[in-house]
Order: C-alpha cells, then structure tokens, then sequence
C-alpha cells in the first residue's frame, strides 16, 4: 500500500521543500515559479517521485513568504501580504524571531487542517461526480469560470481572460473524434505545421510563470539588494508557546476559510489570507492592535494561506478543475505521465492518491522542522542577488522547454511567445488564474458540450438533464450575483 515510499520519494519531498522555502523567501520568486520550472525533471521521475518533489515545492514555497514579510515587510509571495501587517512591526521592534516562529507553526497548523479536509471529501465528491454526464460536466467548467470571474478584481476582464484562455487553447486541428471536422482552425497563415496541435501545455505554463515573472523584475532593473545589516531577527525576542493561548478558534476558523478558499478555482493564497485576516481581526477583542505587531494577525494569516494547499487540490483531484494556479501545473506533471485528472482518478489510481496523501503530510512537517530549526539561515536568503539567480533560473526554463517534447524548438518560441504575454497581461490588469484554467478547461468544455448537443439534440437539455443541473445553474447564477455585488460595492468604496 505505501511501497511508493523509497528514499527517492522521501528526498525529493525534503529536497523539493527546502527549495520551495528558499525561493518563497525571495521577493519577487514564488511558489508558482518554483513548480513551473521544475515541471521538466519529473518526466523522468515517474508520476509519485515528480508529484513529490512537487508538492514540496508548493508546501514549502507557500510558507517561505513568511521570511521577507516579517524581516522586510515585503511579501515573498502574494499569499503572505498580510502577514506584513503585523509581522514586520514585530520586527521591528526587535520580535522578528518570534514573529517567524508565529507564522512557521501558524502555517504548519493551516497545512495539515487543510491536508484533513483534502483526505477526508475529495474521494466523496469525487464518487458523486463520477456519476455526472456530458453536461453536468460542462456546466461544472461553466460554473468554475463564472467563480474565477465573480472574484477577479475586475469582473469583466475576469471573464475576458478566461474566455480568451478558452480561444487560445482551441487553436489546431479540430479532431473528428472531438465532434470536429478534422480542420484547421484559429490558427494563422505561415502557422499550420507549428500549430497542427495547438500550443503545447507545458511551454506555456513555464513561460507564463517562470519567464513573465522574470521579465518583471528584469524591468525594475538591479536592486540595491538587502544586506544582513537589513534583517532585524531579534536575537533576544522570546517565543513561548503561550501566545497561541486563546487563538484555537483563529487558527481552525482561518484554516478553514484558506481551505475553503483554495476549494474555489482560481481565487489564490492573496484572497485567502486577506479574508482570514479580515475576520480575525474583526472577531478580536482587540481590533485596535491589528496592524502594530499583534500575533493574532500572523496567525490568521498564515493559516489561511497554508489552508490554501489541501483546498486547491480537491476540486482538481476529483473534478479535475485545478483549485489555483500552483495546481493549475500540476496537471502539467499528470499530462507528462500520461494521466488523466478527475471523478475517476482516485480510484483508478489508489497508489497515486496515497502518494500524494503521504507526499503533502511529509512536506508540511519537513516545512515545520527546518524552518523552525534553521530559521536564522532561511533569514539570509532574503539577501541572495536576484541578478545572479534569474540567469540561472531563465536558463532551466528554456532548457526544460525544448527539452519537454524531446527537442522542439517552437516550444521554446512558444516559452517567448507567452512569457512576452503574461508580462504584458499584468500590464494590460488581465487576470492570469482565469485564462490558464480556460486554457486548460477549453478543450474539455468544448467537448463536453458537443457530446451533449449530440447525445440530446436540444440545447434546453442544459436545463432539464436533472436536478444536479438546476443546482449548477443556481449556483452560477449566484456567482454572477456575487460579482456584481462585488463590483457596487468596490464602486462605493472608491466614491466614498
């Protein structure tokens, strides 16, 4: 049952941590980034020992981001902005080593209650999904969009983006046993034999987060860089577990909601630990200390976006709809291996599940143990010269990119091609989450709905296949609700 466990599969989880945490705890590296060009190395890997140096990355590229915040009061990751809130006050006032030990068991506590929640319902909902039809299928995508629309932070870009991810992953052959004619379409003169299949999945997922986030810190130039003279750990800040005292419910109730957060597609570790934060502090007998060092803050935080880890892989483990856009590559990995995501891949394979269970239980104590042991040495990674990393880094994912399909060269042109977009996009406020999930869904979407229309001939079937149905059109109805809700009310706020 747990022959996966070798001492390759225990070290790539402890090797893929460590990485994970040192590339959270450099601004402007995420764990996003980290997963995305590590993708490659698993082929060879085979799909439990890739998935746990995966899983490692993203345990353990999550929790770094803790270190900037509380030392520099810069985010190493966006999931961690308001782990700044409190933790660099902290610091600065000599507690920065308490305020890591904080947010380190903080984040261990989100992890695990995250990693329950994923055990426990994803094989639930996966049994209850394997009886879905064609439609019910679509609407579930249909319904993922419209949620990742409702919460970007503008809907209708929200729903541009998603769309757009949607046409572009339409490009290439239209296959007969797809519903389709066996043509070209959507792609441009000059382009037939680069685009006979589309773009291929990897290279864009690598570009899009590996190479657009360099070229974003490639225009803020060379940095000053921080020196250890900038790091104010507090050598003699105190920790004791007592302030956890009086915290049980802020840590269950944020866990939960970075859980819950995470189970939304394409929402983020940022939303999660802001609504954390948000309901801590307004449940708090003391507000007023929010924002000027107080821990409560920390431990909202952190365990919500650690909540977010387990979360985001339920819907993708038994919907096969990733939860954000760490999970979002993993699906990368699966595609490498030659295997599928979704109702039926729990029980198809046992052995996966268990490994991945095993992978995120080891990750999250790993994470523990050597941040809380060696967290003076994470604290000077913050000083690592981006200028001497990013060469590295932009080197592995061209390398990872032609290599990926054993040599192609449009691949790393398709690398360029969507690393380019992905730095223009933030420029342009279009949200990344939404389009590479629709590029992702597109196909399958496509599908699901020509089936459908084949199987039943009328389009009102969308409405009438059954109750599961109306409940899908209930709850999409209410997320386009939710969306314009949200919409007024950011409206009213920049009035105000």
């Amino acid at each position: 049952m747990f022959e996966f466990i070798t001492p390759l599969f225990v070290s790539l989880i402890l090797g893929g941590t460590l990485v994970g945490i040192i590339f959270g705890a450099i601004p402007g590296m995420t764990a996003t980034m980290a997963v995305a060009i590590s993708l490659p190395l698993t082929y060879s890997l085979g799909l439990e020992n890739g998935l746990a140096l995966l899983l490692g990355l993203y345990v353990g590229g999550i929790s770094g981001g803790l270190v900037p915040a509380i030392l520099l009061g810069i985010p190493g990751t966006p999931s961690s902005i308001t782990t700044t809130f409190d933790g660099y006050p902290m610091a600065q006032r000599g507690e920065g080593e308490a305020a890591l030990r904080i947010g380190i068991i903080s984040s261990f506590v989100g992890g695990i209650i995250s990693l329950a929640v994923l055990w426990l319902f994803a094989p639930t909902l996966a049994d209850f999904a394997i009886k879905f039809s064609y439609v019910e299928k679509f609407l579930i995508i249909l319904f993922a969009l419209t949620v990742m629309a409702a919460l970007s932070s503008d809907m209708l870009l929200g729903i541009f983006s998603g769309v757009l991810g949607i046409f572009v992953s339409l490009i290439g052959v239209y296959d007969v046993s797809d519903g389709g004619n066996g043509k070209l379409r959507l792609v441009p003169p000059g382009w037939e034999y680069w685009l006979d299949s589309g773009f291929s999945l990897l290279p864009v997922l690598i570009g899009l987060f590996g190479l657009a986030a360099i070229l974003e810190q490639a225009e803020l130039g060379v940095p000053r860089g921080h020196s250890a003279k900038d790091i104010k750990v507090g050598r003699h800040s105190a920790f004791s577990f007592s302030v956890f005292r009086g915290q049980a419910v802020n840590l269950v109730r944020s866990s939960a909601i970075g859980t819950f957060v995470g189970i939304l597609p394409g929402v983020g570790g940022s939303a999660a630990s802001i609504i954390a934060y948000t309901n801590a502090k307004t449940f708090s007998r003391h507000p007023e200390r929010f924002g000027k060092g107080e821990p409560a803050g920390i431990i909202a935080s952190e365990s919500g976006n650690n909540g977010l880890t387990g979360g985001a892989l339920v819907p993708l483990l038994s919907l096969g709809i990733p939860g954000d856009s760490t999970t979002a590559l993993l699906i990368g990995a699966f595609t490498l291996q030659g295997v599928q995501v979704g109702p039926l891949f729990i029980g198809n394979n046992p052995g996966t599940w268990n490994a991945m269970i095993v992978a995120m239980l080891i990750a999250n104590v790993a994470m523990l143990v050597m941040m809380y042991v060696a967290i003076r040495w994470f604290a000077r990674v913050v000083t690592i010269p981006k200028h001497i990393l990013f060469p590295v880094i932009l080197m592995m994912c061209v390398i990872g990119a032609y290599t990926i399909n054993y040599g192609i060269m449009f691949d790393v042109w398709t690398l360029a091609i969507f690393g380019l977009f992905g730095w223009l996009a933030v420029k342009l406020r279009l949200e990344i989450a939404p389009f590479i999930i629709g590029f992702i869904l597109g196909p399958s979407a496509e599908i699901y709905f020509v089936k459908s229309l084949e199987s039943f001939g009328d389009v009102t079937i969308f409405f009438t296949k059954s109750w599961i149905a109306v409940l899908l059109w209930a709850l999409i109805l209410g997320s386009v609700v939710l969306s314009v809700l949200l919409a007024r009310k950011a409206r009213r706020g920049e009035g105000s």
